[in-house]
């Protein structure tokens, strides 16, 4: 094989149409060795060849005589010291950190463990079985793919509907979809599956993580598997278990495949991406790629005992984010998906985690300047998950500007008022009109919201009205594990039920969540399966469940159907009416003045007073939203929309809501639903009659301007 010097970037292996470059970067290393194979099937390498070349700690070689297609991994060599965060075992085969696409997945065995399981000096033994035979294999591609007139769908984010569902829940069971696409990145980008997208009205999938990740060896040995994906091992690569083709070389384009179809059909894709740790874990993990190539460059070791790891995310380990090597492996995957895979943004998993600066998180750490500053990533969608578990780790709201966030208190607020807790309508009041108190600060916009009432994580919709309690016996970890925490109410009967009235009630429920959330200044994210119902029979952390708790049923039932129908229209309704979908956050004053864009009403018509604001009795409210200038235009100009009222009654009797004196002065106004039985046909109402708000039910009001 010859071997030609070749170049210390870019990383990884790069085909240039001749040969391939292969550069590894290790700070520590005293010697890496490519190790080739022909056959995933192969137990050991057919050469083995050592990189000579070292540039700035990144050994290099280029290859003329490679071509994609080649299977590969690494040996790295260098000091074995736990103690002194030393990790280098030449016997372990390691996977590129900067590959394109996954050759062979892993499969346990204990020689992928860089120490002896069964010594008693545990991770400071060492092992000198050979794991080629059990390791991922990295693969070589081209990767050439005709783009056509693809063009990023640049949707604003004031009209953003973001829909979040698993690649292979969401089409696994659609009978439409032919059956060998089912489950995969081409069956989300086949024609029955866009067609639902188009018909709900969302403008953007969120896909839960779809970097090549690892199925924890406890879940292996119970016959279960990571299926939510957030156990990351290749940056680069989409994970194989989500592709239709079963070569290798192909998936990458069928990835691209499936996002120049949904960005033709206006479309976004956002990818939920786990950069706050890797799959290798703690000092008791495997040794399968970062830990062999340079442990203490990759990793926040523990400054005491270096043996052991900085742990921000429950998941064994952090990466080491004051490191630049690692900044430029986040940073070159974030480019790669943007550049070459053509995303249209990432939702960072616990991303208070990645503004660490050993213990102490910081707004302006490396990453977030990093971020700030790339003429690429800046312009992207980038939303935060803003908290981890670390201490100091909830920072809602404490992101830089140009990033959204997940809203938690969007999400618990709007959980409590309808669940009845009393003294809530004053937050309620700050998370309709878009959260200011977390946002506007630093100069964000009601848009930095991503408002919430379910998501992957924890009950879905319709569990969350059914269960008090959560019922994870299935993840055999004796119901111990997921959330405790529901605020949710069960409508008096816990689980399955006949009773009509319970189901109604159940029903109602959930129409209020929905409505509330597409009234709400910010931008909504709806749980795909939450518009017809979906229940994993409250099991409220679904993460190793790959089977009909996850899978979403095609087969609607009539009650099903109608609340499909009802979201849509939730959907279409906030995309013709701007006062829902603000850029700016609202003007309000408390004397009423004529530049106000939003009042708040008791049930007598009247502004809010602030005795009604503290009656901690008090569960229902009154939003009218002026539609005079709800959107500015880009070029300056207002929008003009309808003037909105929203009615919300959270309590156990009916409220009769006298209509304020700004609506009376017309004589019938346009009710568009009223959740307490679900009806969206547009029905006119007297605006001289109290309008009764029945117990536990919302319903919105339309005013045309200039009727």
């Amino acid at each position: 094989m010859r071997v030609w010097p070749g170049h210390p970037y870019p990383l990884g292996a790069s085909w240039d149409g001749a040969g391939v470059n292969i550069a590894l970067f290790s700070d520590k290393a005293t010697k890496v060795e490519l190790c080739l194979f022909d056959s995933p099937h192969d137990l050991e390498e057919s050469q083995r060849i050592e990189l000579t070349e070292r540039t700035y700690n990144v050994f290099h070689g280029y290859f003329p005589d490679l071509r994609p297609g080649m299977l590969y991994g690494f040996r790295v060599h260098g000091p074995y010291a736990p103690q002194n965060g030393l990790r280098f075992n030449p016997n372990k085969l390691l996977f590129d950190p900067y590959s394109r696409a996954v050759g062979r997945p892993l499969k346990w065995d204990d020689s992928l463990f860089g120490y002896r399981k069964d010594d008693a000096l545990g991770d400071l033994s060492f092992d000198d079985r050979d794991s080629a035979p059990f390791a991922p294999l990295s693969l070589i591609v081209d990767t050439a793919f005709t783009w056509g007139k693809d063009e990023r769908p640049d949707i604003p984010w004031e009209r953003t509907v973001i829909y979040e569902l698993h690649v292979k829940g969401f089409t696994r069971l659609m009978t439409e979809v032919p059956e060998k696409l089912r489950g995969t990145y081409a069956g989300l980008a086949s024609a029955p599956a866009i067609d639902y997208l188009k018909r709900l009205g969302v403008t953007a999938v969120e896909l839960l993580p779809i970097h090549f990740h690892v199925d924890e060896e406890f879940l292996t040995d119970q016959q279960r598997v990571n299926y939510w994906g957030y156990s990351s091992l290749g940056f680069f690569a989409p994970d194989p278990r989500y592709c239709a083709t079963q070569d290798p070389e192909l998936m990458a384009q069928e990835f691209k495949s499936m996002v120049r179809t949904l960005h033709s059909f206006g479309i976004e894709v956002i990818l939920d991406v786990v950069y706050n740790h890797t799959a290798e874990g703690n000092e008791r993990g495997p040794t399968l790629s970062f830990r062999g190539i340079d442990n203490t460059s990759y990793y926040l070791l523990d400054a005491e005992e270096k043996r052991r790891y900085m742990d921000f995310t429950g998941c064994g380990n952090t990466p080491y984010m004051r490191h630049p090597r690692v900044l430029q492996l986040i940073m070159d995957s974030l480019r790669y998906w943007v550049t070459e895979m053509h995303v249209d943004g990432f939702r960072f998993d616990l991303a208070t985690t990645l503004g660490r600066q050993f213990h102490n998180v910081d707004s302006m750490s490396s990453f977030f300047n990093i971020i700030h500053q790339d003429p690429i990533l800046s312009q992207v969608k980038l939303i935060a998950e803003p908290w981890d578990v670390g201490e100091g780790g909830y920072q809602s709201g404490k992101f830089p500007v140009i990033w959204t966030e997940w809203n938690g208190r969007y999400r618990d607020c709007v959980r409590s008022f309808w669940k009845g807790d009393g003294g809530m309508v004053n937050e309620l009041a700050t998370r309709l009109a878009g959260s200011s108190d977390l946002y506007e600060d630093n100069g964000r916009k009601p848009s930095a919201s991503i408002n919430f009432v379910t998501c992957h994580d924890g009950f879905t919709l319709n569990d969350l009205v059914s269960y008090n309690t959560k019922h994870n016996e299935a993840n055999g970890e004796g119901n111990r594990d997921g959330n405790d925490h529901n605020l949710s109410w069960n409508c008096g009967v816990e689980g399955p039920t006949v009773d009509p009235e319970i189901l109604e009630l159940r029903a109602r429920q959930q129409r209020n969540f929905l409505a509330t959330l597409f009234v709400s200044q910010g931008v909504p994210m709806l749980l795909a399966g939450d518009e017809r119902a979906h229940s994993a029979q409250g099991n409220n952390n679904c993460y190793s469940q790959d089977n009909f708790l996850s899978w979403l049923s095609w087969d609607f039932k009539p009650a099903q159907k109608r609340q499909l129908d009802f979201v849509r229209r939730l959907i279409q309704i906030r995309k013709e009416q701007p006062a829902l979908s603000r850029r700016r956050f609202f003007k309000s004053s408390v004397q009423g003045d004529d530049v106000d864009d939003i009042y708040w009403l008791d049930n007598s018509g009247h502004r809010m007073s602030e005795a009604a604001w503290s009656d901690t009795s008090r569960r229902s409210l009154g939003m009218l939203l002026l539609g005079h200038c709800s959107q500015i235009d880009e070029q300056g100009a207002c929008i003009i929309g309808d003037n909105l009222l929203v009615l919300l009654n959270a309590g156990e009797s009916p409220v009769p809501f006298t209509m304020p004196r700004a609506v009376q002065r017309f004589k019938a106004i346009d009710r568009l639903f009223d959740t307490y039985h679900g009806s969206t046909d547009i029905v006119k109402y007297e605006t001289a009659n109290p309008y009764v708000l029945e117990p536990r039910s919302m319903a919105l009001f339309r005013h045309r301007i200039g009727d």
